[in-house]
């Protein structure tokens, strides 16, 4: 007896990983005083490409990103709106109210996001310090320009103000502190 089948065959579906690389506080938006929703890493200063990969994973998480803000001095191209997944996302730029470090996004979903925006040629290592620190759940809220200045500070000049400096400002905020006892 033979057996037929009215289902298609199974195709294979490629798996397409997420291209932003983003940490975020497993809070969620917004909540409570922080000052920082999380980081974002984007691979270069193209805004209207990078922000299609950020939405991509923000979208399902967070709602459908309607408008950012941001501070000009980094990005060289700043359209007034961008398609961003099939919708239009509004831009805008404020050059004294916004910390250069931070972009905001806002969906009428869900509320308002502060992510930490780290610079495309940022090292790894530091990336991933500033990624980590930005997503804290712990720790006092710190500004975007605050985390990146502490990380700017020279690795390696010993015990000094520098280094010093750097460790407290970062193991006060609850995330560098596990990195800095193992030395």
């Amino acid at each position: 007896m033979s057996a037929t089948n009215s289902h298609p065959p199974l195709r294979a579906v490629p798996f397409r990983a997420p291209t932003a690389r983003l940490a975020l506080r497993s809070e969620g938006p917004s909540a409570g005083r922080a000052e920082l929703d999380g980081a974002w890493w984007p691979r270069s200063r193209d805004l209207p490409g990078e922000l299609s990969a950020l939405a991509d994973v923000l979208d399902p998480l967070w709602g459908r990103i309607t408008r950012i803000a941001l501070n000009p001095r980094h990005w060289p191209v700043l359209p007034p709106r961008l398609v961003v997944n099939g919708h239009v996302v509004k831009v805008g730029w404020f050059t004294s109210e916004l910390d250069p470090h931070r972009i905001v996004l806002l969906s009428y979903s869900a509320g308002r996001w502060n992510l930490l925006v780290i610079p495309p040629e940022t090292d790894a290592p530091s990336a991933a310090r500033l990624m980590a620190t930005a997503s804290a759940d712990t720790g006092p809220p710190m500004t975007a320009t605050a985390l990146m200045t502490a990380e700017r500070v020279p690795h390696g000049i010993g015990e000094g103000a520098g280094k010093g400096r750097r460790d407290a400002v970062l193991s006060s905020h609850g995330r560098y502190q596990r990195r800095s006892a193992g030395r």
